[in-house]
């Protein structure tokens, strides 16, 4: 795209059972991990043709996403935001850049929260 601008390809409102935590017990007790992605990439070739070759095949990047959620084991929702950005990166030549949310729904901070989470946002390296 010659003016700068990036088209975005939005999963939202992911939804994932795992287990992560610094306590003990967040070790062993599955949680709701909340994750939003959104894909920085070039879709005019795939919209001009209606052809999906030409883009990113988003059911792809719900199990990518899916896999790093429920089937590693980190402490921190910054290393899971991480590693879900870095196998998107990895698996799809088309992304330029990715932008990954993970949201912890349950929380326990000791009073009234929706959630605690992290974004980041991660680009192509050279």
């Amino acid at each position: 795209m010659s003016d700068g601008t990036r088209d975005r390809i939005v999963l939202a409102s992911m939804v994932f059972l795992a287990r992560h935590g610094v306590n003990d017990w967040e070790k062993v007790e599955e949680q709701r991990f909340e994750v939003d992605v959104e894909l920085e990439l070039d879709t005019g070739a795939a919209a001009a043709r209606d052809d999906l070759t030409k883009t990113v095949d988003y059911r792809g990047v719900y199990e990518l996403t899916r896999q790093v959620i429920e089937e590693t084991a980190v402490e921190l929702i910054e290393s899971l935001a991480e590693a879900v950005a870095a196998k998107i990166l990895a698996a799809n030549a088309m992304v330029e850049a990715v932008v990954v949310r993970v949201r912890k729904p349950d929380v326990d901070l000791g009073g009234p929260i929706d959630s605690a989470g992290i974004q980041i946002r991660r680009t192509r390296k050279g």
